[in-house]
């Protein structure tokens, strides 16, 4: 009889599981359906097109952006660290980088 609350216990552990795997970070569907949208968005769309649209029409406008980009940085933690190797070219990680030896910086 034990056997039976305990299999019945694991039944809804897995389905506790499975609930918590559907919503919050985990939201597997979501994120299916999203990469989904974006890749149908990639290729029905003139992504290039939309890129040019979305840049700045004249050098006020860019200073505007900027400014924007800025105050919603003020409230980041912290820079993500593969923007600035993506920006640099550099693609290995920070544990792959050399430090330089005393006398050969």
């Amino acid at each position: 009889m034990d056997n039976q609350k305990d299999k019945g216990k694991d039944q809804a552990t897995g389905k506790q599981q499975q609930a918590e795997n559907v919503h919050g970070e985990g939201n597997y569907a979501a994120s299916r359906q999203y990469n989904a949208g974006v890749h149908e968005h990639m290729q029905s769309h003139d992504v290039d097109k939309e890129a040019r649209d979305a840049a700045p029409r004249s050098a006020d406008e860019a200073r505007e952006m900027e400014s924007a980009e800025a105050k919603g940085k003020q409230r980041a933690k912290e820079e993500d660290p593969a923007l600035r190797r993506r920006a640099t070219g550099d693609q290995r990680g920070p544990e792959e980088k050399q430090t330089p030896k005393p006398g050969q910086e």
